[in-house]
């Protein structure tokens, strides 16, 4: 599953050429190919909600576009010191970030079908948020697997980790998916499917997309 990213803004976006590091929210285009040949050795950071990615297929008759959201949860509390990691809530600051974040995927017609996300309270709260203010998160399948908070503190491990989940739980008729969790893993990912480092803030959110007639390719 090659692919290729946008990053989107909690205010008011611009597109933006990839390597710049914008001042406040915004998108960051890039295209590349499935291949994933490394086409800068920059890294794309951005203080914004979202980073986008278009990503280049090889064109087949039956070959459809195929899209991958990887979000980070929203910004969790420290308030309660006692709290287990996987335990922490989401922060007012989150709260708000989740709304915006929520609201912007609207906004780009990025919509998932297919919701895959870690069970740490912040991911759950995080998805809960942006599903009581846009309808179609509701409506979206969802599955929470444990496995996506552990294996974020891995090296290495999550891209592949994330393509196994998604062939499982997805379906050939299912386009766009979301998977939600922590980093470092979820900017791991990000960057190995694109080729070029991606920087994965909180509430941050990589939109790979590329063509295939499944989901394994």
């Amino acid at each position: 599953m090659g692919m290729g990213p946008t990053a989107m803004g909690s205010k008011i976006p611009n597109v933006l050429m990839h390597n710049w590091s914008p001042p406040c929210p915004s998108i960051i285009k890039k295209n590349y190919y499935s291949s994933v040949k490394r086409e800068h050795s920059g890294r794309l950071a951005s203080q914004s909600l979202v980073i986008e990615t278009n990503v280049t297929g090889t064109a087949e008759d039956q070959s459809v576009a195929r899209r991958l959201i990887l979000l980070r949860h929203a910004k969790s509390s420290w308030e309660f010191p006692s709290l287990r990691d996987h335990d922490r809530p989401l922060s007012k600051a989150g709260q708000d970030d989740a709304i915006k974040v929520s609201q912007r995927l609207q906004q780009l017609g990025w919509i998932p079908q297919l919701i895959l996300s870690s069970d740490a309270v912040r991911t759950r709260q995080t998805l809960e948020i942006m599903q009581q203010h846009v309808q179609g998160f509701l409506e979206a399948e969802v599955h929470f697997i444990s496995s996506f908070y552990s294996v974020a503190a891995m090296d290495g491990q999550t891209a592949e980790h994330l393509q196994k989940a998604i062939c499982k739980y997805s379906r050939d008729e299912i386009l766009t998916v979301m998977c939600m969790g922590h980093n470092r893993g979820w900017e791991e990912a990000a960057s190995m499917f694109t080729g070029a480092f991606i920087e994965l803030k909180t509430c941050n959110a990589a939109l790979l997309e590329t063509t295939g007639k499944s989901w394994e390719e």
